[in-house]
């Protein structure tokens, strides 16, 4: 039993480990406390920095929270973690690798709330004083209970202020990003292609991509795009720092 502990940990090393355990338990934790009536959620999910629901700590906790209606939403960004997560980790070490992971997931965070903001004051120029003051006063009460204005534009401020949200993503993408970054050349089977991609052009292209969806912002599309994008910025600047750092005090990146 010992062996075979130690043959695995050698194929995914602990960080990497534990955040997919911890990542999977909590998305069943929310499947089975949902039935019972109790959402997570509401809890542990991101709100922007305006709303009711903003809680200091929801920077860190949205990390750890996926769709409970989705396995999916899950085991796609687990799976992330743990093809690109576990070279990171053995050619970083475990304390660069979980700090790479929190700086890109908050860092994500911060640039959907920004994306937020930017969308809330372009929205706000059509809106008069009573109905802005009814949104934050009342705005958040109505979506906890699935309801929103009738009104498009009231409706649509409501939704940007005061929708919640979850995913690693953002940490997924920083990994994406810096495995891009330190193995350019490293060949990769995406499907459904038939052909290798090399990592810096399959890093380059999701980046384009999301750009183009969150600029875009088509309807009906429930993805952070900019979240995903914000967590790759901020992992280019810390493997950025983390080069300077290591040239000026000789060490090896």
């Amino acid at each position: 039993m010992n062996n075979y502990k130690n043959s695995f940990a050698g194929i995914v090393p602990p960080v990497t480990m534990n955040l997919i355990i911890i990542n999977v338990l909590i998305w069943l934790a929310q499947v089975v406390l949902l039935r019972s009536g109790t959402d997570l959620t509401k809890t542990f999910g991101l709100y922007y920095v305006g709303s009711e629901g903003f809680r200091i700590y929801q920077l860190v906790t949205y990390m750890f929270l996926h769709d409970p209606s989705s396995f999916m939403h899950v085991f796609s960004n687990m799976f992330a973690v743990f093809m690109f997560g576990r070279t990171l980790e053995q050619a970083w070490g475990q304390k660069r690798f979980l700090t790479y992971y929190f700086v890109t997931g908050i860092g994500a965070a911060l640039i959907q709330m920004l994306v937020v903001y930017i969308r809330l004051q372009a929205i706000k120029s059509g809106m008069d004083a009573a109905a802005l003051s009814e949104v934050y006063h009342h705005g958040f009460d109505l979506l906890q209970q699935n309801m929103n204005y009738t009104d498009p534009v009231q409706g649509g401020f409501n939704i940007l202020l005061n929708t919640v949200t979850i995913g690693a993503s953002g940490g997924v993408f920083g990994i994406l990003l810096a495995f891009g970054m330190l193995f350019p050349n490293a060949e990769l089977f995406i499907i459904p292609f038939p052909f290798p991609i090399k990592a810096k052009w399959f890093v380059i292209g999701y980046g384009v991509f999301e750009l183009f969806f969150g600029v875009g912002n088509f309807s009906g599309d429930n993805v952070a795009h900019f979240a995903h994008l914000g967590g790759m910025l901020f992992g280019i600047f810390m493997i950025l720092y983390w080069r300077k750092k290591d040239k000026l005090h000789g060490g090896f990146y």
